[in-house]
């Protein structure tokens, strides 16, 4: 089973510079590990780091898959899980900012500003 690499002092500053850019304020975010494949025909699961946070309760989520590859997603209750359309990234900035784009228009597409 293939190993990813802990979460690093600099992404986890990458994310927080990002949310509270966004945000405006501090966000509090969480280090945890999640299993997941890593392939869709993997039979095997995979313990990856993760990034999660939450605001106005919507959660965020984002799996460090590999060296420089990231997935991520968001959603309000589990089954209403959604992401950006892109299966994985290779660029940790571009990953965190298109999925609050994403979130962000999905939520002025529900209150009809879109």
């Amino acid at each position: 089973m293939p190993e990813v690499s802990d979460i690093t002092e600099n992404e986890k500053w990458l994310v927080s510079c990002t949310l509270q850019e966004r945000y405006d304020f501090d966000v509090e975010l969480h280090i945890a590990d999640s299993e997941i494949r890593l392939r869709p025909s993997d039979r095997t699961l995979t313990d990856c780091p993760i990034f999660y946070w939450e605001v106005d309760e919507c959660h965020f989520v984002i799996m460090k898959t590999g060296d420089q590859k990231y997935r991520c997603m968001f959603y309000y209750r589990l089954y209403q899980q959604m992401g950006t359309g892109i299966p994985e990234y290779d660029n940790l900035s571009e990953c965190v900012v298109s999925l609050l784009q994403v979130q962000s228009d999905h939520e002025a597409k529900e209150r009809g500003d879109l």
